[in-house]
């Protein structure tokens, strides 16, 4: 057998799981397809992926895990040739109402996964060295792997939880409110135990915000060690004011953290609605997003041992 048939059997089977003829002769079963992409996990602790844009422009794209649509900034847009904004709409952001120019009727290309008829919106942010963002959804009903020791997403038209579980990840309810994706976790404050839901936000590269309510309620100010004060901007440049402080303990996924540096916004209950947990703790994990049946599973990978920034 010479080089070339040896590679391209090797690329069949990266890309197909053929199903298998039942112990009758009937038919096989559809093939199960898989996708392997490869991502360049940032220094600010965002995935970045190269995708193909209307068949023309290469551009460098965040996986945005609390997004639901297809954006680009302001520069990309502004080099890229092959697209053009044909409308305004306001948006919501995280600092509140924006006008967003659009474009619509555009083809994505991200490994094998094609889309086309796409309306892609114009911001000001992304995560830094890349040109915009895209959401799970993208991927469509399929299950998605984020493996971070070998920089690759798979993409999975099929993955039993038995096939999964096999592979030492364990199983948690994937939580669901307007689009977004939610999971369990337990902050440990002068001793006391609280449960929240966070925001599964990998555009996010800090460990965790809190929100405002739980922050104000367990007196984050009063009894956590402020050691920091920052700015945060959303995608179309607000500014959003934190305080930085230590918690002594965080519990996720059978996973108990350490000294955590987490962020809130002291005194504007409102503002911030939901806890996020963002890439600074979910890199410490190789994650499966199984969103059809409502299920996460985690597997805490080499990183969970590496010391957390502040």
């Amino acid at each position: 057998m010479d080089k070339i048939t040896i590679a391209l059997l090797l690329l069949i089977h990266s890309t197909v799981i053929f199903g298998q003829a039942d112990g009758d002769g009937a038919p096989a079963a559809p093939a199960a397809t898989v996708d392997s992409i490869p991502f360049v996990l940032t220094e600010h602790n965002n995935i970045s992926v190269r995708a193909l844009l209307n068949q023309v422009d290469t551009v460098n794209l965040m996986l945005h895990t609390a997004a639901n649509s297809v954006t680009l900034i302001e520069a990309a847009t502004q080099r890229l040739q092959s697209i053009q904004t044909n409308g305004v709409d306001t948006v919501n952001s995280w600092g509140g109402h924006q006008s967003s120019k659009y474009s619509t009727d555009n083809a994505l290309q991200i490994g094998h996964q094609a889309r086309d008829g796409l309306t892609i919106w114009e911001n000001k942010n992304s995560g830094p060295g890349t040109d915009g963002k895209f959401g799970l959804n993208f991927f469509g009903d399929q299950i998605v792997e984020i493996n971070f020791e070998e920089s690759y997403l798979k993409v999975y038209s099929t993955l039993t939880e038995e096939q999964i579980l096999n592979r030492g990840y364990e199983k948690f309810t994937l939580l669901e409110e307007n689009d977004c994706f939610f999971i369990e976790a337990v902050s440990q404050v002068k001793g006391e135990p609280i449960r929240n839901k966070f925001l599964i936000h990998s555009g996010f590269g800090g460990a965790i915000l809190f929100d405002d309510a739980t922050a104000n309620q367990f007196g984050f100010t009063k009894h956590l060690a402020i050691i920091a004060e920052s700015e945060l901007q959303d995608s179309y440049g607000n500014v959003l004011k934190t305080k930085k402080a230590i918690l002594p303990q965080f519990s996720i996924a059978n996973q108990q953290l350490t000294n955590v540096p987490i962020g809130f916004f002291e005194g504007s209950i409102g503002r911030q609605k939901m806890s996020v947990i963002g890439g600074e703790i979910l890199k410490r994990f190789n994650i499966i997003f199984d969103t059809q049946h409502s299920s996460i599973f985690l597997r805490a990978n080499e990183l969970t041992q590496s010391p957390l920034f502040r």
